[in-house]
């Protein structure tokens, strides 16, 4: 069985026009931004405060940041020298071959399809606040993920942002994109008010003590935040509908991280300056942070621009979720009808209501916490595989043209596989298991389907 064929690199780089290269620099720009600020500031914040790292949440981000600067370096010279759908699945079927392809890319349904069910929940939490101040209750039932204990069947709201969002997504890639950066623009605006309100109500007596969990603690936070910033991961799945892909995809990657970085590193000290980090383990830790200090009007705005927020991060995760199934569906590792594209909005129709769909299934039944940690996981395990992929082919092909360059290979690689690795072993055996699970699961549809189907079946 050839489990390593590997895809030539002329076929990662066809000139394959079924998809629309619409996307410039500063389209990917804010898809990054899209992807990376919300869930991150507007929820995660509170979880990992108030579980993991206390006040020392800002050292959490910095450590996953640095995590993801390193990744990012490595990301950006594959995106320039393969533009091509599929984002880390692609560059290991051209680097290491077909198993650790099908490996990687069946972690990025879980990456993907879990990160959009988890923001979902989380812009469920956030809807449903907006709701209270207008005197609105839902039905209990209907309000959050299946838990009997408190009489909740299935998050409704949940459900009904990600079937909207695939109505979206169905239109095309560039109506998309426009409709994100409109919303992009708003939330940040949000966010800058909440930095210019809550600044003043920083009490440093909060910050005490600054490390309550230990250093453990910190560093577990950092292995749940690096959720928060996987945006640029999913930048690189455009690859196929991006203008000059080698100059723009290194730009969107590197700046969206950098300014979400510094966006997440101050949100999380005045929130944390002011309500007790012991209180901060709600669905809308921004919002309750204002109402806390007395700022309802402050905070409804930071509800609707929570809601705008996260939705924009859902549409990038479900774009890159859609891109995977259509490469993955193209090599024949999945069912072809998931390739097919519309022959008017260029856009793959099947790939994208199932994505809607098992998304919307997720993140009606599954608590938001366990989501948050399995797609973390993922998300470290593409970072480090992708970056050894980058060491590796510098050994093995130097021949291939470079768009960009990661600086100081294989010392940056290295730093990445090491924090990555290392950030992976703070998560829960609970998490660990799940993972192995769903690895399996992916082992046993590969050799059952995939191996099978393969199109480079046929060539060998």
């Amino acid at each position: 069985m050839n489990l390593f064929r590997k895809k030539l690199l002329t076929t990662s780089q066809s000139n394959d026009q079924s998809l629309n290269r619409v996307l410039g620099a500063v389209d990917l720009t804010m898809l990054g931004v899209g992807a990376i600020i919300g869930t991150g500031v507007f929820v995660l914040t509170g979880v990992a405060a108030a579980k993991y790292a206390g006040p020392a949440l800002i050292l959490s981000f910095i450590i996953a940041g640095l995590a993801c600067v390193f990744a990012a370096l490595c990301y950006s010279e594959f995106a320039s020298m393969i533009p091509q759908s599929g984002s880390a699945y692609t560059y290991s079927y051209v680097a290491f071959g077909e198993i650790f392809a099908w490996i990687l890319g069946w972690d990025l349904v879980l990456e993907y399809g879990l990160a959009s069910s988890a923001v979902a929940s989380g812009w469920s939490g956030y809807f449903q606040s907006l709701l209270t101040g207008f005197g609105i209750h839902l039905p209990t039932g209907i309000t959050s993920a299946f838990d009997p204990s408190k009489g909740t069947y299935i998050d409704l709201p949940a459900v009904m942002i990600i079937l909207l969002v695939t109505l979206l997504l169905s239109r095309g890639v560039k109506e998309s994109a426009k409709f994100n950066s409109i919303m992009v623009i708003v939330k940040v605006a949000v966010i800058l008010l909440f930095i210019a309100v809550g600044v003043w109500y920083v009490e440093p007596a909060n910050w005490e003590p600054f490390v309550p969990f230990g250093f453990s603690g910190v560093v577990t936070g950092a292995a749940v935040v690096v959720f928060a910033y996987f945006g640029f991961d999913a930048v690189s799945t455009a690859a196929e509908e991006v203008k000059n892909p080698q100059r723009n995809l290194p730009i969107g990657i590197i700046s969206a991280l950098a300014i979400c970085t510094i966006i997440y590193i101050v949100v999380s000290l005045i929130l944390t300056g002011i309500v007790p980090y012991n209180m901060l383990n709600v669905k809308d830790p921004v919002a309750f942070a204002l109402q806390f200090i007395g700022q309802d009007w402050a905070a409804g705005f930071i509800s609707l621009g929570a809601i705008v927020g996260i939705t924009t991060v859902l549409i990038v995760m479900m774009f890159g979720q859609t891109r995977l199934f259509y490469a993955m569906s193209r090599d024949g590792l999945l069912p072809s009808k998931l390739s097919a594209v519309h022959p008017r909005t260029k856009v793959p129709l099947p790939s994208t209501w199932t994505t809607g769909l098992l998304v919307a299934l997720f993140a009606g039944f599954v608590p938001l916490d366990k989501l948050a940690e399995l797609t973390s996981i993922g998300t470290l395990f593409a970072f480090a595989t992708v970056s050894l992929g980058v060491a590796v082919l510098r050994k093995t092909r130097p021949d291939i043209e470079r768009g960009f360059k990661t600086p100081w290979v294989p010392l940056i690689p290295a730093l990445a596989i090491i924090f990555c690795v290392y950030l992976m072993l703070q998560l829960s055996a609970f998490t660990w298991k799940g993972f192995v699970v769903w690895l399996v699961i992916g082992l046993v549809l590969y050799f059952s389907y995939g191996y099978r189907h393969s199109k480079l079946n046929s060539t060998k």
